[in-house]
């Protein structure tokens, strides 16, 4: 049998002692709840002249300050926006920021350029290959951590479970150890850095460049089953997937499927403990999953606002836009949307479902992943009703709390459960 070749080095930052997750922690935890602001706002029009970023931060986003920005808060509005991509557009929004972070993205991308290589991204994430990975990639990493605390009868699911779960499983899928799976994590988050002007987003884009560049070399010479080796393989009517583009789109696989997924397990984890009637149907009967958590990306969008580029002259709800305008897409809004969801604070699997929600965006540039994000979030979910009987809040520590303007994420999710 050949020898398997040797992974590539990850580089850490010059200055190790950076921390990205400090500086993530410190923007999110900054808001309580943006909601009672947007609401004011949705009261005054459906659009307005301004940052949404500026509402809630004093720290300014340097790479988007001092571009013109315009705030489209309901539901109407926000899924014309992601629906009409002749009048808006991704490059000119994200250039600034996604971008400079991650290199030639296709999140950054318009029209026949977007829809060629979106195909491309699209055949490594069929719905055979996603199932095949349920058991040969998710599960393994849901009983690892599961069974750290499994006979305590005490966990911290956010700490322990939801933090570390998808995170792991791109280090699986990508066929990275656990050894460099830390720093792998802690150069996608520092990437971002750039926002707030820190150099380690430029240190962190280069090293991550390097180290993917040398990984495809690998992958190509000996494809195995991982997920470099299928976006490498991957071709549509003879055509592949560039190195510069690939590269970004690992670059940020992290950040993408990674945070969202945690985000996302995490909201539907505390929706659901702290309605314990709903929990207790949904544990009783498991088809229930599906629609919480549809319910919970409703309620508390992983991504609160996200951009588009006003790609000419247009009018919105009656207010003139002009070409190369930033549109804060707020999502959040939209799916609290009052004339859509009635009483939308509410979080309720069993509310009327005409209308549905887009927590993954929606139109040309609706989440590559979003089947993946919910598939993990369903896996895991089983996983935890299955192996933690009369799973419950913790009554002697302090309930989930959801913080941030955007990305929001409880700080933990103390629970308890009875011992096999």
């Amino acid at each position: 049998m050949n020898a398997q070749p040797p992974m590539p080095r990850l580089e850490d930052l010059d200055d190790a002692s950076f921390d990205p997750f400090a500086l993530q922690h410190m923007q999110k935890v900054t808001t309580e709840d943006p909601y009672p602001v947007i609401r004011d706002l949705l009261s005054k029009g459906r659009v307005h002249q301004g940052s949404f970023r500026d509402l809630f931060e004093t720290m300014p986003d340097v790479e988007m300050e001092g571009l013109n920005h315009y705030i489209v808060l309901s539901y109407d509005l926000v899924q014309q926006v992601f629906l009409d991509a002749e009048a808006f557009g991704n490059h000119d929004a994200f250039k600034f920021n996604l971008g400079r972070s991650f290199g030639r993205t296709v999140s950054a991308m318009d029209d026949a350029e977007h829809a060629r290589f979106r195909r491309i991204f699209q055949r490594a994430f069929l719905p055979q290959t996603v199932a095949k990975w349920g058991e040969s990639v998710v599960q393994p990493v849901l009983n690892k951590l599961v069974g750290r605390f499994i006979d305590r009868g005490e966990a911290d699911l956010l700490a322990e479970f939801t933090h570390h779960y998808p995170f792991q499983v791109v280090y699986s899928q990508l066929g990275i150890g656990e050894d460099q799976g830390p720093r792998f994590h802690k150069l996608a988050i520092a990437q971002l850095s750039s926002t707030v002007g820190a150099p380690q987003g430029a240190e962190s884009t280069a090293k991550l460049g390097k180290f993917f560049a040398e990984l495809l070399e690998v992958r190509r010479a000996n494809p195995g089953d991982d997920l470099v080796s299928h976006l490498a393989m991957a071709e549509v009517d003879g055509e592949r997937l560039p190195d510069e583009v690939l590269i970004s789109f690992l670059r940020q696989l992290m950040n993408a499927g990674g945070d969202t997924t945690y985000v996302g397990t995490s909201l539907v984890l505390t929706g659901l403990l702290t309605n314990p009637e709903q929990l207790a149907a949904v544990i009783a009967d498991r088809s229930l999953i599906p629609q919480a958590i549809d319910e919970a990306l409703r309620w508390e969008s992983p991504i609160t606002s996200t951009w588009r580029a006003a790609r000419r002259d247009v009018v919105l709800d009656g207010v003139a836009i002009p070409k190369g305008a930033i549109l804060n897409v707020n999502i959040g809004s939209a799916n609290r949307d009052p004339t859509k969801f009635p009483d939308p604070d509410r979080f309720d699997i069993f509310r009327e479902r005409s209308v549905r929600p887009f927590p993954f965006a929606s139109g040309p540039h609706v989440c590559i992943g979003q089947h993946l994000a919910r598939f993990e979030m369903a896996r895991a979910l089983n996983t935890l009703f299955d192996r933690l009987p009369n799973l419950r809040l913790d009554p002697d520590k302090p309930p989930p709390r959801i913080v941030g303007h955007t990305g929001r994420v409880p700080e933990h999710i103390h629970v308890k459960f009875d011992v096999k």
